[in-house]
């Protein structure tokens, strides 16, 4: 196990101690007032943590705090992650942006586009080109979430049995043949749609690794890396260090469950299956900072890093032009694109909270988020464990106050 600390004060890197300060006291609010357990925020700055804040209760019917070794279900910050395991494959020549996805997965060899028509009386027709390897990492492959309520396909997902992403009891390869056998939403590349793409994308690299996907994350990323807490499951002695799982509640929180962390889960989740340290989310974040190297170990090459962290959306479009579908239609996508995996801020101008040129990083469900700000040489974690109704301010509310307290 391997501890996240604070290793300079803020002043010496060029950020505000009172402004910090704000940042907590406005996040103790949220445990005081029953809608956060607790919470852990990193702040660091030329890759050294100069803020480091633990606060409440990891679970509250034991009493359990907060603490800097805490581990936490971080959902679709997994996708990231994927995304890097992909790309270390197309520099070593075994996977290509333009991979047609049937050429690992021949369930996908003629994907068919949602015309009209719902349930059985559903029209489609053959799409115009394939499923590419690009489309699954920018999340416009037409493929979709059975959660979304939005659209016909997305309720074709929920009477295949998709309403968590997957087939009760099955299998990552036979659920990616589950989605093959249903239509996209539309043409692939013509829009932006965040869907199940990413565990496609895990199957890809299962069947271009050779490994299942959990070994060739802890081989290739988390053993290189000294992501010492990271992967698809916990040992007994990590369990006593795992966070309770919380949803909103009228008038506050209440435990539900979480991911099945006990043991190898059947399905490994590219799209939403780690556990992660702040340590280990810390290091992460740092191989992308550095653009691919860490402490002398280099996954990949520098020139990767910023294409992946590159806008990729057509005519630098972001989610909310090129996002047609109704959940992505909110203020939050305003001014910010798309890159391989990771969001990426194209316009600052329009975005929802103060953000630098090109930060990318992602969320996961349970209120957890990560960025990194190339500009201002900034990284940043936040990790609570509470999957909210509906939307929230902490993301928007959490960059204003970073922004604050960067003071040069």
């Amino acid at each position: 196990m391997a501890l996240l600390r604070q290793e300079v004060d803020p002043g010496e890197v060029g950020l505000d101690a009172k402004a910090l300060d704000r940042l907590d006291q406005h996040f103790a609010h949220y445990v005081d007032e029953g809608r956060m357990p607790g919470y852990l925020v990193a702040v660091s700055r030329g890759g050294r943590v100069a803020h480091l804040t633990t606060h409440g209760r990891r679970d509250l019917a034991a009493g359990l705090p907060v603490e800097a070794d805490t581990l936490w279900r971080i959902y679709s910050m997994t996708k990231p992650v994927t995304a890097v395991a992909a790309l270390i494959l197309v520099e070593e020549g075994r996977l290509s942006l333009d991979d047609p996805v049937e050429r690992f997965v021949p369930a996908f060899a003629e994907p068919r586009v949602y015309v009209s028509g719902s349930g059985a009386d559903t029209v489609t027709r053959p799409a115009d080109g394939p499923i590419r390897v690009r489309h699954l990492m920018t999340h416009t492959s037409g493929l979709t979430f059975a959660f979304y309520h939005a659209h016909p396909v997305d309720a074709l997902y929920r009477e295949a049995g998709l309403e968590s992403s997957v087939i009760p009891g099955s299998d990552l390869a036979r659920t990616t043949e589950v989605y093959a056998s249903l239509p996209l939403q539309f043409e692939p590349g013509t829009q932006w749609n965040y869907s199940v793409a990413s565990n496609v994308l895990g199957r890809i690299i299962e069947v271009a690794s050779g490994q299942p996907l959990d070994t060739f994350f802890a081989e290739r990323i988390f053993g290189p890396l000294g992501m010492t807490d990271a992967g698809f499951r916990v040992t007994e002695d990590q369990a006593l260090r795992l966070s309770e799982l919380y949803g909103e509640a009228d008038g506050g929180i209440e435990p539900i469950p979480g991911l099945p962390l006990h043991g190898r889960p059947r399905f490994l989740s590219g799209s939403g299956g780690m556990v992660a340290s702040a340590h280990d989310v810390h290091r992460f974040m740092e191989l992308l900072r550095r653009r691919g190297e860490l402490d002398g170990t280099r996954l990949l090459a520098p020139g990767t890093v910023d294409l992946m962290t590159s806008n990729h959306l057509p005519g630098g479009a972001d989610l909310r032009s090129f996002g047609s579908r109704p959940a992505h239609d909110e203020p939050g996508n305003d001014g910010v694109g798309f890159g391989l995996g990771v969001s990426v801020v194209i316009d600052p101008a329009r975005t929802q909270a103060p953000s630098g040129l090109g930060t990318y990083g992602w969320s996961g469900v349970a209120t957890t988020t990560f960025w990194v700000d190339p500009s201002r040489d900034l990284t940043v974690q936040f990790m609570t464990q509470v999957r909210p109704k509906s939307s929230h301010t902490i993301f928007p509310d959490l960059k204003r106050l970073v922004h604050e307290a960067v003071a040069e």
